[in-house]
């Protein structure tokens, strides 16, 4: 007999490898799994609840909860997810490595396997202005840390096309230090996508249809099916999952608002919804747990298994699993949708803060636009998705706002102008500042005086959200670390938020949340049109175009 810390008897372990229930007896002893004849004095009987490997988020932005790591584990860890793997590449629009660095140490600190992917685009693309710039020699010594397991998405995807010689040497890099190239390709089809695999490409989280998935997943990628707030694609991709390729399938959510973390969970939530889509249950928890572990060589957790890590979920019910406790390293750290475990917050942000400068010669009047000729381009919103389209449209149609993006970074004084569809608002403007992946203040309004308050709110709060109507600031929800992220409470947080959407309401707004597709319309990197604070973005000519949709 070996004496173990703790054994939990009565459960059912879903084995990811066999991909079946077995019952049996589960050990930790010093922090991992352990198995066989065993004696403990810590006897727990689970009265056969469900053991499943910890969930893992296979690509998260965990700028994009508002919130640090320290604050995102305690909105996590009650959903079962025990590991993740970050790019911060929004802090690092913003700051640099200064910001990832920080990031990394706010990370230590929590009960949760963190990993992460050097990011490989900042700025995206040279069609949009961001705080800092990072070549390959600035990520190389990143990688020193051994929770660096990846280049983080190539979001540059014209730039591997056509050879540009700095993405090429960041992936090179990446491959000579054994590492994942972590993919970013929406759209991308035929010859072109097979030159960005050749590469040595390895994932995509951007698909969004089942035809563009299957041909990556049949080139040899490793296909995320991400769920967020912004893009959810789980119920459209869905349909490619077999058992013979589920191995190439992983669970992320790239974008998550803490609202929905706490009320709606996390990779739980994807799992439970890919179950009640007709998903078998076992193979739902291999995605969200070992198949992640597997891409990026996690050898220590993502099964239980005897010598890893013990990361473990308990829940009732296989059909519709809702974690009722979280165990990290074989300690319960969440029970019953709380964390039990104190989470300790010691990092000095002061570095990542007073990141908002406007220029001082902002006025209402730097919103005005002259339009030469008619119809014009305008970004059509798409529901649930990131990419747009392109609309050629009148100013004076129903549902045309004007669109702005601000430089914060460098006081440079560049605003990008242009047009949008879908926010349906009336008599104000909202402002955000963040809008991926530069972080430039991102303002939709009806009217330029209220766009321009909008704006000052947000240098007034040193980023975050805000909506103003008839000359008066009805709501801020607060983010001065970097303009994206809260030091405040995530109750505190999530009630900022709510204030501020119902704020935006008033206004006649039908989305539920507005501010999450304005942060992805400066995105130049994801077609069709977007707008940056250098203009009007054709994503798939890659280049800044006019607003005249016929120019004279």
């Amino acid at each position: 007999m070996t004496a173990v810390d703790i054994i939990l008897r009565g459960g059912q372990v879903v084995n990811v490898q066999s991909r079946t229930i077995d019952r049996i007896d589960v050990g930790i002893k010093d922090d991992k799994f352990f198995f066989g004849a065993m004696e403990s004095q810590n006897l727990i009987d689970v009265n056969g609840a469900y053991l499943a490997p910890g969930f893992i988020d296979a690509h998260m932005h965990v700028e994009s909860t508002m919130l640090p790591p320290t604050s995102f584990a305690s909105l996590s860890l009650p959903h079962g997810t025990t590991a993740a793997v970050f790019d911060p590449h929004e802090i690092a629009n913003v700051l640099g490595t200064v910001g990832i660095r920080l990031i990394m140490d706010d990370a230590k600190n929590i009960p949760f396997d963190t990993f992460f992917a050097a990011s490989s685009c900042v700025p995206a693309s040279p069609l949009e202005t961001s705080g800092a710039t990072l070549l390959a020699d600035d990520l190389e010594p990143l990688f020193e840390d051994e929770r660096v397991i990846a280049l983080a998405e190539v979001m540059n995807f014209p730039g591997v096309i056509h050879d540009d010689p700095e993405v090429y040497k960041k992936i090179q890099m990446g491959l000579r230090l054994g590492k994942k190239i972590d993919g970013h390709c929406p759209g991308l089809r035929g010859k072109d996508l097979l030159k960005y695999i050749a590469a040595g490409i390895s994932s995509d989280h951007e698909s969004t249809t089942a035809e563009e998935a299957l041909e990556k997943l049949n080139a040899g990628m490793q296909i995320y099916i991400r769920e967020g707030s912004a893009a959810k694609n789980l119920e459209a991709l869905l349909p490619i999952v077999t058992p013979e390729n589920a191995h190439k399938i992983c669970f992320c959510t790239d974008d998550r608002h803490p609202a929905d973390l706490r009320d709606e969970g996390h990779i739980d939530h994807i799992i439970r919804k890919a179950i009640a889509l007709g998903l078998d249950p076992i193979l739902a928890i291999c995605i969200a747990t070992k198949h992640a572990a597997d891409h990026y060589g996690l050898d220590q957790i993502g099964s239980i298994e005897e010598g890893k890590f013990a990361n473990f979920v308990l829940f009732d019910d296989l059909q519709a699993p809702q974690p009722k406790q979280t165990w990290h390293h074989g300690n319960l750290v969440a029970e019953n949708g709380k964390a039990v475990t104190h989470i300790p917050h010691p990092t000095d942000w002061s570095r990542a803060k007073n990141s908002v400068r406007l220029p001082s010669t902002l006025s209402p009047e730097s919103f005005a636009l002259h339009i030469r000729s008619e119809p014009i381009r305008v970004i059509g919103l798409v529901q649930g998705q990131l990419f747009t389209e392109e609309l050629h449209l009148k100013t004076t149609d129903d549902d045309v706002l004007k669109m702005a993006v601000i430089e914060r970074h460098h006081n440079t004084g560049n605003i990008g102008l242009g047009f949008v569809r879908g926010f349906s608002f009336s008599g104000g403007a909202i402002a955000s500042s963040v809008g991926h992946d530069a972080h430039n203040i991102a303002v939709v309004g009806d009217n330029d005086n209220d766009m321009y308050l909008a704006a000052m709110a947000l240098q007034q709060s040193q980023g975050g959200q805000c909506v103003v109507s008839g000359g008066v600031v009805l709501a801020v929800l607060p983010l001065p670390i970097a303009g994206l992220m809260s030091d405040a409470p995530p109750e505190v947080v999530i009630e900022q938020q709510h204030v501020v959407l119902a704020a935006v309401a008033t206004l006649g707004c039908p989305l539920d949340d507005p501010f999450m597709p304005l942060s992805f319309l400066p995105l130049s990197v994801i077609p069709k049109l977007k707008l940056s604070d250098l203009g009007l973005v054709d994503v798939d000519k890659f280049a800044i175009v006019p607003i005249e949709a016929c120019p004279t």
